[in-house]
């Protein structure tokens, strides 16, 4: 009984020894038609072919940028003057020989970014005779803006403060620039003082189509103004700012407006990491514009032409302007209004208080983090005085000033 008993678990030991292997190849069947094991191979694939297109663009190497796919846009590329520069396969989807490839590239101008700028890109892939993938196009993917470089060769001038980089304009034109950024950044300096980069980055591209398509927004909502400033609110290591300029409007400015502009723009840069949710934007811009006229010369007259036409009639504002009327859809006299209500209200703290406790003023109101109290709270605690005190003080200002 013992003898026959082992025969079958031999017979039995057997299959399973010839099941093994065929299950085996069942599975790989099976998770070759989801997908998956090819998904992961291409994407690893392509994150080394991108690797080696990004070593590419660092070394200014355009033969082994060549090896790696379509050389476009190379050249655009060459003179920005680059630290970092590196892409992330996010997401593969193969259809033959043929993949599109979701990446992420992250990149920082050298001796201005302290973090870099992170932009999402969709690239085409294709597969050659020779079974290598390579690059066949890149562009921003449907949520990104696009870089400066998509939009041409780059040109770049370099201040003793500033960064400007330019698409189809002239070395002079960029150089203005570059000058305008050098004044502004001392001028912000004195009065918000040295606790930030003391550095500034322009980007001038060649209309303003070309300005809507950095920030990826209609141009119709940037018509009329001359520049903006990008960024990363409340980060303490006051990250890749960008100062984007719409020259359409920039060139219809006078000097005396092209400096104010430039130095409402290096405020923004000097105060982002204490600009938040908190922050309303009539105490954000409205300083920001108090630094860009206070060494202008301007009369408040000429710098709130509109709030003094409306104050002059009898039209005083109720309250201080709220986020809603800074919106650049609206009609452009309300908007004027609104930065010219914000800059009134600080110059108001400036006369009554003094420069530097307008600067501690917006501190406290960012050391909040959220909006609610973060006026309030810092009304009471630096300035001694509440928001209905302070509105009804503001608006006995304005009739001082303009009525």
């Amino acid at each position: 009984m013992a003898g026959r008993g082992r025969v079958p678990g031999s017979g039995g030991t057997a299959l399973r020894l010839l099941l093994v292997p065929l299950l085996l190849s069942l599975l790989v069947s099976l998770v070759s038609c989801t997908g998956r094991p090819a998904s992961d191979a291409v994407r690893a694939e392509a994150q080394r072919l991108l690797d080696r297109r990004a070593a590419a663009v660092l070394a200014h190497d355009e033969s082994a940028y060549r090896r790696t796919g379509t050389a476009a846009g190379f050249a655009d590329l060459r003179a920005v003057p680059l630290a970092d520069w590196s892409y992330r396969v996010t997401e593969v989807r193969r259809a033959g020989d043929t993949a599109t490839a979701d990446v992420e590239l992250r990149y920082r101008f050298e001796g201005h970014d302290r973090a870099p700028v992170t932009a999402g890109r969709t690239m085409v892939l294709g597969r050659t005779p020779d079974d290598r993938w390579t690059v066949v196009s890149d562009r921003p993917d449907r949520e990104s803006a696009q870089q400066l470089w998509d939009q041409g060769a780059v040109t770049v001038v370099r201040g003793e403060r500033s960064l400007v980089l330019g698409v189809g304009q002239s070395r002079r034109s960029l150089q203005r620039f570059a000058d305008l950024g050098d004044r502004a950044v001392p001028a912000v300096s004195r009065v918000w003082g040295t606790g930030w980069s003391r550095r500034v980055v322009l980007l001038v591209p060649r209309s303003l189509e070309g300005m809507a398509g950095l920030l990826g927004s209609p141009a119709s909502s940037y018509r009329g103004i001359a520049a903006v400033t990008t960024g990363e609110t409340g980060a303490v290591r006051a990250p890749a700012d960008r100062i984007i300029v719409n020259p359409d409007a920039y060139g219809v400015l006078g000097p005396v407006g092209r400096q104010v502009v430039l130095t409402h723009e290096a405020t923004h840069v000097a105060t982002r990491a204490h600009t938040n949710a908190a922050t309303p934007l009539w105490l954000s811009e409205g300083y920001a514009d108090w630094v860009g006229y206070r060494e202008s010369g301007r009369t408040p007259a000429q710098a709130a032409p509109e709030l003094a036409h409306a104050v002059a009639s009898g039209d005083v504002p109720e309250h201080l302007p709220t986020d809603a009327d800074f919106g650049f859809t609206g009609a452009a006299t309300s908007l004027a209004r609104a930065y010219e209500g914000g800059w009134t209200a600080c110059r108001m703290i400036e006369d009554r208080w003094g420069a530097e406790r307008l600067a501690e003023f917006y501190r406290a109101v960012g050391a909040h983090q959220r909006r609610g109290g973060a006026v309030e709270g810092a009304m009471r605690d630096v300035l001694g005085t509440t928001p209905e005190e302070f509105t009804a003080s503001w608006r006995e200002h304005l009739r001082r000033e303009f009525g």
